[in-house]
């Protein structure tokens, strides 16, 4: 620690201005030569980790919870595993619900480097510091931890400041949030435990489906035919106004043979589309093109999960809603288009030991749910059936 007191003079350590007071917690030279050894010790006896900070998606206003999140991003920042003898935690224990795995770690990363590599490229909930409900991924182990504590204060307060976060995580539990971070190891981690359901497809299709692109369907969506006038596009008929649009959905023409047409959909204050505006007519066409009108917000989209062309059974994962049997499903990167046959919403297909639709189907053999009361009738004297 350098210290100085020239001139000479006297020198009043209660006098907080005075240049030659003593500063037992050291400089900011000091502070940043600290700083410079922990973020070093990190990078020589550290692992490679990726931070993945949580997106809000719903939150239960009621009871001020989040129901809802999503995990898009993943940086990799440099951590040391402050266990050196393996996982903490009661490992693996067997329940009467199977076997629960309650591994603990914790990460320590250097505040400046957290700083650099994740704070300062994306919005953290509360921002600063690691948040709690974020998540880290052990690439070593392919494990993912969630933050349960961020530990500021330890070390104490070297020289006056603090260097580190400490991250005390345990084990993910997924819980159906989306995890599309770009990474195929951690995104399989949703393939794996989402719950997915499965359509199979009726004959006729045409196109394969590609493991984690968007289906969607097209039960509100709006249709039309396309009349000519020689060979450029004259009108479009609507045969089909859709439902539930907000805004005009886009328009394209494909095929006849010709180039160039363009449109704008017309919508009515109750979110039908009333007709297409002809913007430019092209050039061309020697039959009648196709028309497509953007889907409408409320037809179900879906993730891919597995599709397999010879059982034309396909499963998905994060519906928005339930497809229906007189719908198309277009994949959106694909273009594979069929017309769904069956459904069952019921059973988890990544379960085996889901059992939801035995149930559901053995509870009518034991309960008549087609009276008003299958109980009975509460102080009734005329009901003979209790």
């Amino acid at each position: 620690m350098a210290y100085s007191n020239s001139p000479a003079s006297d020198c009043n350590q209660s006098d907080y201005s005075s240049a030659c007071r003593l500063n037992i917690n050291g400089s900011a030279q000091e502070r940043k030569f600290m700083e410079n050894l922990v973020v070093e010790s990190i990078e020589l006896y550290g692992q490679d980790v990726y931070y993945l900070p949580r997106t809000y998606v719903g939150r239960d206003n009621i009871l001020d919870e989040i129901d809802s999140s999503k995990f898009e991003n993943a940086y990799p920042i440099r951590a040391y595993v402050n266990n050196a003898e393996g996982w903490e935690g009661q490992g693996e224990l067997l329940t009467k619900f199977g076997v629960r795995i309650e591994d603990k770690t914790t990460f320590i990363v250097s505040r400046e480097k957290f700083t650099e590599k994740v704070d300062n490229n994306v919005t953290l909930n509360v921002e600063g510091r690691p948040n709690e409900g974020d998540l880290v991924w052990f690439p070593i182990t392919k494990h993912l931890f969630e933050i349960k504590f961020v530990e500021a204060e330890r070390p104490f307060y070297q020289l006056g400041k603090g260097y580190v976060w400490e991250m005390q995580c345990e084990l993910f539990e997924y819980s159906d949030e989306d995890i599309d971070t770009g990474i195929a190891d951690i995104d399989a981690i949703e393939i794996a435990f989402s719950n997915s359901t499965s359509v199979t497809m009726g004959t006729g299709g045409s196109g394969d489906y590609v493991v984690g692109e968007t289906v969607i369907g097209d039960l509100n969506t709006a249709t039309g035919t396309v009349t000519l006038n020689g060979d450029i596009v004259d009108s479009v008929t609507i045969t089909d106004g859709g439902e539930y649009y907000t805004s005009a959905p886009s328009v394209t023409f494909s095929g006849g043979g010709g180039s160039g047409a363009t449109g704008t959909a017309v919508i009515s204050a109750g979110g039908l589309v009333t007709g297409v505006t002809i913007n430019t007519a092209g050039t061309g066409y020697s039959s009648a093109p196709t028309v497509t009108i953007g889907n409408s917000p409320k037809d179900t989209q879906a993730e891919v999960k597995s599709w397999d062309n010879s059982t034309r059974v396909l499963q998905i994962i994060n519906r928005t809603g339930t497809f229906n049997t007189a719908e198309n499903i277009k994949g959106q990167t694909s273009g594979a288009l069929w017309s769904g046959e069956s459904y069952n919403t019921i059973d988890n297909t990544n379960s085996e030991v889901d059992q939801n639709y035995s149930f559901e189907t053995a509870d009518d053999d034991i309960i008549d749910f087609s009276e008003s009361n299958p109980f009975g009738s509460i102080g009734s004297t005329t009901d003979f059936t209790i």
